[in-house]
């Protein structure tokens, strides 16, 4: 069977994507927060027969459509390319592929088109516009560049099918921006920013959401210039890093106070965190670090040092812009979207409506295979953004040694009042569902 260069099977993904997926033109994962209680070899299926229940007519709203081809960067990829029921490997289910393409990120008007620019605007200012962009890069990538290629080790929670999206055992969507890193160095980059959409299986709250956007840094340095300032260079690319990420902080949120930390990512080393102190608290700003040498040597670079900055534009604009729900950044409500415009850094949100919760209960004996990210996955894909909020509220194990779980399920929009059958046929459909897909038994 013919092997790409990717080391992927030709037959794993349509030749015309894998023909568009290499880059023709001009961060950090860091340990999950939720430890892995018990995945299963092969995930569970997660498509949903009954559609989400948000048709309601309102005025100021308009539907993404769910389209069947699209084209990202120039490559053609159908839907059948990214959800396959038929592959055991496959874990997508359509409320993703839904947001592919959507690429909040390049819409100038929209809060995280708004603080990429801002952040490209230091880039260029301060660095006489050696940074190349790229914001156009297919977010369908092979496991080596996702996780081998950035030194993510073979038995890391992110790699487990309870945590990444998977096309099929060799393919996923991407978890982080730093998936196109080696290419780009193999390439021959040496200055560049990546930013895009990045997809993980994660909580239900206002702070989590499957699809959310990245931006990644990457600066190399050749042995002239740290020689030259009498350092090693590993001390060199670490002040240099720490005083463009100081720049760039100060930039964004003015005169702050700010303090490094030390932590730990797979692919650098020495490796910090940026937090500033901001609106009475200190608040994490990005990952960074110097490159791991292995990185370099596999990729070409092998006299070099280099850093890298990883963040998060969610985290940042809803800061920036005092955002309260990260499901707001996905909206077509006009009362939103009319709230932004170009250029406009930090501009305040203004809530337009705040509609009541509903709150309902279900509980259940859980499976060893049981995890709280797949049922997330099942809740979100038949009640999609009107799940405000998965909690577990109790847990207990009886005398057979059988645990049971009881989660409680917030439904809100954001967009009009939820009705009583609107939520009961949720709730329905939802106690089906888990029912069905998670191996549960219900209470």
């Amino acid at each position: 069977m013919a092997v790409t260069r990717y080391g992927l099977c030709k037959s794993s993904l349509p030749r015309h994507v894998f023909a568009a997926m290499s880059i023709t033109h001009p961060t950090f994962i860091k340990p999950s927060p939720h430890p892995l209680k018990t995945s299963p070899s092969l995930p569970i299926s997660f498509y949903s027969t009954s559609a989400s229940i948000s048709a309601t007519k309102h005025p100021h709203k308009s539907k993404h459509p769910i389209v069947s081809l699209l084209d990202i960067g120039g490559v053609k990829i159908n839907k059948d390319d990214v959800v396959r029921e038929s592959d055991p490997a496959n874990n997508v289910p359509d409320s993703i592929f839904s947001k592919l393409g959507l690429q909040l990120h390049r819409r100038d008007h929209h809060p995280i088109g708004i603080l990429k620019n801002a952040i490209y605007d230091y880039f260029d200012t301060n660095y006489s516009n050696s940074f190349l962009k790229f914001d156009d890069l297919c977010p369908i990538v092979p496991v080596k560049a996702n996780f081998d290629d950035v030194l993510v080790p073979a038995d890391h929670v992110s790699r487990s099918y309870n945590d990444t999206y998977y096309i099929d055992a060799q393919t996923v969507l991407r978890c982080h921006t730093s998936a196109h890193q080696a290419e780009l160095l193999r390439k021959g980059y040496t200055h560049f920013l990546v930013t895009g959409d990045v997809y993980r299986r994660d909580s239900i709250d206002s702070t989590h959401y499957p699809v959310f956007h990245q931006m990644e840094g990457f600066r190399v340095f050749s042995p002239d210039e740290w020689m030259a300032s009498g350092m090693d260079a590993t001390s060199y690319a670490a002040n240099n890093l720490k005083k463009t990420l100081e720049g760039l902080a100060q930039h964004l949120f003015g005169a702050v106070e700010m303090r490094w930390v030390d932590t730990y990512f797979p692919f650098t080393n020495p490796s910090f965190e940026l937090e500033i102190y901001f609106q009475e608290k200190w608040l994490e700003v990005l990952g960074c670090g110097v490159t791991e040498q292995e990185i370099l040597k596999r990729n070409g670079k092998m006299d070099n040092v280099a850093w890298a900055f990883g963040l998060g534009l969610e985290r940042l604009a809803m800061v920036l812009f005092e955002i309260p729900d990260i499901r707001l950044f996905w909206s077509n409500d006009l009362r939103f979207t009319s709230q932004f415009s170009e250029g406009q850094l930090g501009v305040k949100f203004k809530p337009f409506s705040k509609f009541p919760p509903c709150y309902k209960d279900m509980s259940f004996w859980i499976s060893d295979a049981f995890t709280e990210n797949n049922l997330c996955e099942v809740v979100r894909g038949i009640a999609g953004d009107l799940a405000e909020e998965v909690r577990l509220i109790d847990n207990f194990t009886n005398k057979e040694g059988m645990t049971s779980h009881c989660y409680r399920i917030a439904y809100r929009s954001m967009e009009h009042s939820l009705t009583d059958e609107e939520i009961n046929q949720l709730q329905w459909d939802v106690r089906e569902a888990v029912q069905s897909k998670l191996n549960v038994v219900l209470r």
